[in-house]
């Protein structure tokens, strides 16, 4: 079983990497996306991945349960989450301890038997955010992506459309 973190800027083509990654293990991948169509640009975002993907895929959406999701998908292929960035930012909205979240997802990543492909944002690069919550919301995708990048096999850093092994 392989973890694999793949992290970068926005529009950087981690998704894009990550889904190769999914596809190169043996087995029907799952796409799990945590991401939610709340407005019209986000419907559009997310057709625009449907598409990329083709249908290949097995699409579960999981906005908030992430770890009962891969727990209950383990045993077939590749599991892709899409991404960790939008689930804690759906955590924190839905004012849940996500940090003992994250902590869970660590500590279960290790029993999985599927591969697990994470894609996640760097958001920590840029100026220090003018407001609490934003500050918050950085701060803490830096704890979970320690957290996750700790525990996994992998780590890449995407720039680019260029991945660059980290771990």
């Amino acid at each position: 079983m392989a973890v694999i973190l793949i992290t970068g800027g926005a529009r950087s083509g981690k998704s894009k990497r990550a889904e190769t990654r999914a596809r190169a293990f043996p087995g029907q991948p799952v796409y799990v996306a945590t991401a939610e169509a709340l407005d019209a640009e986000m419907k559009t975002r997310i057709a625009r991945h449907r598409a990329r993907r083709g249908t290949d895929w097995i699409e579960r959406e999981v906005p908030l349960d992430l770890v009962p999701a891969l727990i209950a998908s383990d045993g077939g292929g590749a599991r892709l989450v899409d991404c960790l960035t939008l689930w804690l930012s759906n955590l924190m909205h839905a004012e849940r301890d996500w940090e003992h979240e994250v902590r869970e997802l660590a500590a279960v990543l290790p029993r999985l038997k599927s591969p697990v492909v994470f894609v996640t944002n760097e958001v920590g690069l840029g100026i220090v955010p003018d407001n609490a919550l934003a500050r918050s919301f950085r701060d803490a995708a830096g704890i979970m992506n320690q957290t996750v990048a700790a525990a996994a096999d992998e780590v890449e850093f995407v720039v680019a459309g260029l991945p660059m092994k980290l771990k």
